[in-house]
C-alpha cells in the first residue's frame, strides 16, 4: 500500500511537498481552506510584487529625457503627472493573475493525482486529520498553514480606510495620502510602490532608519531614494492608534503626535496560523509566539508530523517554505535528505531599486570573529548601467581573507533579485573570489560589476577584524 501523506495548507510549502510526494508514489491529500497557492499567490507575494512591478514603470519613464526620448512637442520632459494611473484596472489585472496562478497549481495537482479538499483541518492525533466531517489516516502529516498580518487592537483594519497588506486589491483609486505603519520589508515595498504610483506617502518607522534588518549601506541608500522621491519618513516613532475619521485616517503616535492622511496600511509583522488545529493534542510543540518548532529536516516534536513555511517562523520566504516542504517529504519517504541551510538562502527586497542578499552579513561576520575583506563598487560605473540610465545601486562582496571563499554578498539595483543568483551559487558551493572573477561575463552587462568586485578581492590584504 502506498504511503499516505496528508498536507494541511496549499501554499508553496504545501503544494511543492505534494508534488514531491506524488512523484515518489505516495497517496497524497492536500487540504486548503482559502485557495491553492495560499497567501503567497492569493494575497501576498504575487499581488504585491505585481503592483510593485507596475509602479516601477515610473522610474523607467523618468529616465526617458536623459536617454533622448522627448514629448511630441519637442520638450524633454516626461513628467509622470501627464499619465493617469487607473488603480481599478491595475487591481483587476492583479486579481486575474492571481486566479490564473492558482488555477495552474490546481491543474498540476490534478495531473499528479493529488486529492484536494477545501476546508479547515485539525489534527486528531499524530496520524489522523479531520476535515469536513471526514477523518483521514496518515503515515505522515505536513502542516503548512502560513501566517496572517498582525493586528493591533487600537488599529483595526476595516478594508475601507485602514488596511492590512492583504486588503489593498479592491482600491479603485490611488490613495491621496497613504500612511504606512511599519518600515520592514512589507512596509518599505508598499510605501515605495504607492509613492511611484502618485500617492503622497508617510512612512512611520519604529527605528531611526527603514529596513533595519538589511545591510546598513543598502538601507540608507533606499531611504535616500525615498526622500528624493518626496516620501516623508518619520523615524523613531511608534503608532499607538489608527482611527477612520470618515473622510480619512488619523494615526496617533506614542509621543502624542497626530498624523492625518487618506488611508493607512498596517505593516507591523505577522502571526502564525497555528490556532485551533489540534497541535497540542497531537504532541506538536509551539514556541512562545505560536510558531511550530521544527528541526532542519522539518520534523516537529510529534513523530511523523512535519511543518513548513511561515507557520514555523524560520524565514518568511516562499522559497524557504517550498524547500522545507520538499525536505519534509524526502525525509518522510526515505529519500536522500539535505537539511536546510539558512546561510545559503537568497532574499530580495522589492523596493525600487531592489536589495538582494545572500550569505553572512557584515555584522554576523564581526560577531563570529571571522577575518574578511569587503569590496564594493557603484553600479553607476558600469557601462550597461550608463546605457540604461541607472545611477543608483552597488555590488558588495565579503571574502574570507585566508581561503578566499565568498562569505556573503549584497546587490542594490534594478532587478537585483535576478543578479544575485551567481553569488548564491558561490556561497552555497563555497566558491572563491578568484573563481567568480575568472568566469566570463557578457560585455556590456550589469553582471560585469559582480565580476569586477570579486576581482578586486584577489590577494586580499588588511582584513577587517572583529
Amino acid at each position: 500500500m502506498a504511503t499516505r501523506i496528508v498536507i494541511i495548507g496549499g501554499g508553496p510549502g504545501g503544494y511543492e511537498a505534494a508534488l514531491v510526494a506524488a512523484k515518489e508514489g505516495a497517496e497524497v491529500t492536500l487540504i486548503e481552506r482559502q485557495g491553492l497557492g495560499g497567501n503567497a499567490v492569493l494575497t501576498d507575494v504575487v499581488p504585491s510584487k505585481t503592483i510593485i512591478a507596475t509602479a516601477e514603470w515610473r522610474t523607467i519613464a523618468d529616465r526617458a529625457p536623459q536617454l533622448g526620448i522627448r514629448d511630441t512637442d519637442g520638450s524633454d520632459s516626461a513628467e509622470f503627472s501627464e499619465h493617469i494611473v487607473d488603480m481599478e484596472a491595475i487591481n483587476a489585472r492583479i486579481r486575474k493573475l492571481v486566479l490564473k496562478q492558482s488555477h495552474e497549481i490546481a491543474t498540476r495537482m490534478a495531473k499528479n493525482d493529488i486529492r484536494v479538499i477545501g476546508g479547515h483541518a485539525r489534527l486528531v492525533g499524530p496520524t489522523q486529520v479531520e476535515v469536513e466531517d471526514e477523518v483521514l489516516d496518515a503515515d505522515a502529516i505536513l502542516v503548512a498553514t502560513g501566517a496572517r498580518p498582525r493586528i493591533l487592537p487600537t488599529a483595526q483594519p476595516d478594508g475601507d480606510r485602514i488596511f492590512t497588506w492583504t486588503q489593498l486589491y479592491d482600491l479603485k483609486e490611488v490613495p491621496e495620502h497613504l500612511i504606512v505603519v511599519g518600515s520592514g520589508v512589507t512596509g518599505a515595498e508598499f510605501a515605495g510602490a504607492y509613492r511611484l504610483l502618485g500617492s503622497d506617502v508617510t512612512l512611520i518607522s519604529s527605528g531611526e532608519r527603514v529596513l533595519s534588518t538589511q545591510d546598513p549601506e543598502a538601507a540608507h541608500l533606499i531611504q535616500d531614494v525615498f526622500a528624493g522621491r518626496g516620501m516623508t519618513v518619520i523615524g523613531g516613532a511608534r503608532a499607538q492608534a489608527v482611527e477612520n475619521t470618515g473622510s480619512g485616517v488619523a494615526v496617533t503616535l506614542a509621543d502624542g503626535r497626530r498624523i492625518e492622511g487618506s488611508h493607512c496600511l498596517m505593516a507591523v509583522g505577522s502571526v502564525p496560523n497555528t490556532q485551533d488545529m489540534g497541535l497540542e493534542q497531537a504532541g506538536v510543540a509551539v514556541d512562545e509566539r505560536g510558531y511550530i518548532v521544527v528541526d532542519r529536516v522539518s520534523r516537529t516534536s510529534a513523530r511523523g508530523v512535519y511543518a513548513a513555511g511561515d507557520c514555523t517562523g524560520l524565514l518568511p520566504l516562499a522559497s524557504v517554505a517550498a524547500t522545507q516542504g520538499r525536505i519534509a517529504m524526502a525525509h518522510a519517504l526515505g529519500d536522500a535528505v539535505q537539511p536546510i541551510e539558512l546561510r545559503h538562502v537568497a532574499s530580495n527586497v522589492f523596493t525600487t531599486p531592489e536589495i538582494a542578499s545572500v550569505g553572512a552579513t557584515e555584522a554576523e561576520l564581526k560577531d563570529r570573529g571571522i577575518f574578511y575583506e569587503v569590496s564594493t563598487l557603484e553600479l553607476a560605473r558600469n557601462p550597461r548601467a550608463k546605457m540604461l540610465g541607472i545611477d543608483a545601486g552597488f555590488v558588495k562582496i565579503f571574502g574570507h581573507t585566508v581561503t578566499g571563499q565568498i562569505l556573503g554578498a549584497v546587490i542594490v539595483g534594478s532587478r537585483a533579485g535576478e543578479h544575485i543568483f551567481p553569488l548564491s551559487l558561490a556561497v552555497a558551493h563555497h566558491l572563491t573570489v578568484d573563481q567568480v572573477a575568472s568566469t566570463f561575463t557578457v560585455y556590456p552587462s550589469l553582471s560585469g560589476t559582480t565580476s569586477e568586485v570579486a576581482r578586486r578581492l584577489h590577494g586580499m590584504r588588511d582584513p577587517q577584524q572583529p
